[in-house]
């Protein structure tokens, strides 16, 4: 049922309805003090009225991530968001969308409230209906025909297209909000009705009342009777309603509301006129700020523009109201942005009071950006130099990193499991290691970056030339490991690529000294802003989005981490695997002295990492054999617990518990065993079920193993080896920024090569394709040149 509330009408239910206004300022527990405390206040170069509050009850929002907790929350839809691009009538999928996404939130408990453009468009079409009609009637029985062609339609006053719109407006929100089983209410109000404190009191109680009763308020001014804006009457004391950014600011404040979105046709606010070269959107706006902000021209359609919706948003938040600008009309995003703005998405403009003591992680991709470029143009020794003396840090100052990652364990006790402890805990061995690793990575590094690849001399004086160069900027996401930030850092300085480090919560501590320590380092050739730690509250899938900042992005953790981060790179290469199924088979011409050991090592060393044993795969003549009861007698005294694949469930009376699926990592002590027939039949197993990580095969028979080891696509395959050496270290790169399964770029650990990439130089003398051509002067040669020796001391 829909309510329709007017200011002179009845309240549905019994209730006498009091005449509508609206306060010129409360925060969640703000009362309006007279007007002549109001003052004055300027936030960056904006000019807007404040009004003293006295704050006993809640703040605006400091952070995106904490708006998941707004319970009443108003959706101001501008007119270009409800229009359609003719100006003439509404933009139904459009609005039919935002409904929706204020339903769910409705429906979930909020409290919501709608401001909304409309009634001028919605009028303005079915008038020029009913003048078409008309004018059509009145011309065919004057001359006998029909001249639409020919009519003019006069110019339409905007309050009478409100007076004809209102009703239509309202009948098609009842439809809509009906079908999620949502009752509205229509609220219309003037300008003079906030002028009376009895008014603004009716107004904030049949509110509360409304909300009580969960029923969606729709307000809106009554354009049918309103006059015309007066300039800048918002600066008269109170803001004023001459357009509807201001009365969703005024709502917000006098109902105590927790989050002001704002829809329009941009993203949100930018540093210059949206469209212009250098526009950059602001990610969040702090009262404050010196920035300059310059504005473009206001909407198409509305009285508001993008200097009043900042200045209504300025003097909600300072009435302590979290507020977010954001594009409404996007297709690609307008049938999620209200929903995402709630879930604390990075959208549109955030206005917060809280200005964070760092920087923004815009600033820090710019910085690693501009610092990975000077970092590449050191000569090969000062990058290394850099390494070494990180890696000589980490065992100077072992203490100071033992005792931050202590307070990490200590934090994390009875939160995380035993196999992500033991991956957070750093030890003396540990930095040991990681030290050894780092002047690995060093000594391989001299020839990394410009090294030549190939010359070919096009014609005489014309020689091109094929080299090394860095990537660009990595993003490096991991969980629990702080020894990967050293690892990571290192492998960055020596291919001359920027880095983004983002850390998990768990190891922040560990995190940051190990930061602080890369940048010590990185300082004694002055690149230290090449390599950032990513601190402030950003969640993956925003840092995901910044397509213009970051060229590759590398996951490292869990199987979900890297599967959800793949998803949310829209335009973003990912390099890393999500699935980390490996096999081993056993052949039937296998050593029983090998089997156990290699099986033990794969599957029980560390069951938690990617390259451990998941699916073993045992020949059928093995089957009831010494060797087959060895394995699980030692499978038995690990404790691992045994899955059956369909096959092997076939030849048992009383088996294991059969296995939901055979594309399976399990993390863990567990393993599934399944049975085939032949090398030809484990292959075909590996490729229908594996994640082409690392697969082994176990025999005496050279001719069977080189058969798997050319047949089996993966980016690691293994002959009589534990699954466990496909890591970097092991392989002698110094260090991994993750093992890659995918099939372009690199593939399987990745070490200093695979964070390069190549460019082309040609010099030449005055050359111009022209002198080529059937007639030309020249002739191309083609010739291959010797490549400079790599320097492998």
């Amino acid at each position: 049922m829909l309510s329709q509330v007017y200011r002179s009408g009845v309240q549905p239910f019994g209730r006498r309805l009091l005449p509508w206004v609206q306060s010129p300022g409360l925060s969640r527990s703000h009362r309006v003090q007279t007007s002549a405390t109001r003052h004055v206040r300027s936030w960056s170069n904006i000019p807007f009225i404040t009004v003293p509050l006295s704050r006993t009850h809640g703040k605006s929002f400091a952070h995106r991530s904490e708006l998941k907790h707004a319970k009443r929350i108003v959706v101001k839809l501008g007119s270009a968001v409800v229009t359609r691009g003719d100006e003439c009538g509404l933009a139904l999928g459009r609005l039919a969308s935002i409904v929706e996404q204020v339903s769910v939130l409705q429906n979930q408990g909020r409290e919501m409230m709608l401001v909304t453009s409309g009634a001028v468009a919605f009028g303005k079409q079915r008038l020029r209906h009913e003048i078409l009609l008309s004018q059509s009637v009145r011309q065919a029985l004057h001359s006998g025909q029909n001249q639409l062609k020919e009519m003019a339609i006069p110019v339409l006053e905007a309050r009478a297209c409100a007076a004809a719109g209102q009703s239509g407006l309202m009948a098609l929100y009842e439809a809509m909000f009906t079908q999620y089983s949502i009752c509205a209410a229509q609220i219309l109000v003037t300008n003079l009705d906030f002028h009376d404190e009895q008014k603004r009191r009716n107004l904030n109680g049949t509110l509360h009342e409304l909300l009580r009763m969960n029923i969606v308020p729709i307000i809106n001014t009554n354009d049918a009777v309103v006059p015309p804006a007066e300039p800048n009457s918002d600066l008269q004391g109170v803001i004023s309603v001459k357009d509807n950014d201001s009365l969703a600011a005024r709502l917000a404040v006098e109902m105590k509301t927790d989050l002001l979105i704002v829809l329009s046709d941009v993203e949100g606010l930018f540093d210059s006129p949206p469209g212009s070269d250098d526009a950059k959107l602001i990610d969040i706006f702090y009262p404050g700020d010196q920035q300059s902000v310059t504005f473009g021209t206001k909407s198409r359609v509305g009285m508001g523009g993008m200097e009043a919706k900042v200045k209504a948003a300025l003097w909600a938040l300072q009435g302590g109201t979290s507020v977010v600008i954001a594009n409404g009309t996007h297709p690609k995003v307008s049938g999620h942005v209200i929903t995402d703005i709630v879930e604390g998405k990075k959208v549109g403009t955030f206005f917060s009071e809280v200005k964070p003591a760092g920087p923004t992680v815009e600033q820090q991709g710019e910085m690693a950006r501009s610092g990975g470029r000077m970092l590449a143009t050191l000569e090969p020794e000062q990058r290394a130099e850099i390494i070494y003396h990180l890696a000589d840090l980490l065992t100077d100052q072992r203490d100071e990193i033992l005792l931050a990652n202590k307070k990490d364990l200590e934090e994390a006790e009875g939160r995380l499991a035993a196999p992500l402890l033991k991956r957070l805990s750093l030890s003396t061995s540990k930095l040991n290691s990681l030290a050894i690793g780092l002047r690995q990575i060093a000594a391989s590094s001299q020839d990394s970056v410009g090294r030549v690849l190939r010359r070919t001399r096009i014609a005489k004086n014309l020689e091109l030339e094929q080299v090394t160069v860095p990537i660009g900027v990595l993003l490096v996401i991991f969980e629990s490991r702080p020894d990967c930030l050293p690892q990571v850092a290192a492998l960055a300085i020596a291919s001359g690529n920027g880095l983004l480090l983002k850390g998990g919560k768990e190891a922040a501590h560990s995190n940051r000294i190990l930061h602080l320590l890369t940048q010590e380092a990185l300082s004694i050739h002055g690149v230290k802003e090449a390599v950032q730690l990513v601190n402030t509250r950003e969640e993956v899938e925003d840092l995901c989005r910044l397509d213009k900042m970051i060229d590759l992005i590398i996951p490292r953790g869990s199987s979900q981490l890297v599967r959800d981060i793949q998803k949310a790179a829209k335009g973003i290469p990912v390099m890393g695997h999500s699935e980390g199924i490996c096999h081993m088979y056993v052949d039937s011409e296998a050593s029983v002295d090998k089997v156990t050991r290699l099986v033990r090592d794969s599957k029980c060393e560390y069951p938690a990492a990617c390259n451990a044993l998941e699916t073993l795969l045992i020949h059928r003549d093995l089957l009831r054999t010494p060797l087959f009861d060895q394995i699980i007698d030692m499978l038995r005294v690990e404790q691992v617990k045994i899955h059956a694949g369909p096959k092997f469930a076939s030849y048992l009376t009383f088996s294991p518990s059969e296995v939901k699926s055979l594309r399976t990592e399990y993390g863990d002590l567990e393993l599934c065993i399944e049975v085939v027939d032949s090398v030809q039949e484990a292959i075909d197993h590996i490729h229908k079920y594996g994640s082409s990580h690392t697969d082994v095969i176990v025999t005496e028979n050279e001719k069977t193993a080189e058969f798997f080891l050319q047949h089996v696509d993966s980016a690691c395959v293994f002959w009589n080896a534990s699954t466990r050496f496909s890591d970097g270290y092991r392989f002698g790169l110094g260090a991994e920024v993750g093992i890659s399964t995918s099939r372009i770029h690199a593939r399987g650990p990745v070490g200093l090569e695979g964070l390069l990439t190549t460019k082309w130089l040609l010099r030449g003398q005055d050359h111009v394709v022209s002198d080529f051509s059937e007639h030309g002067s020249l002739k191309y040669l083609h010739e291959n040149l010797p490549v400079p020796q790599r320097n492998t001391n």
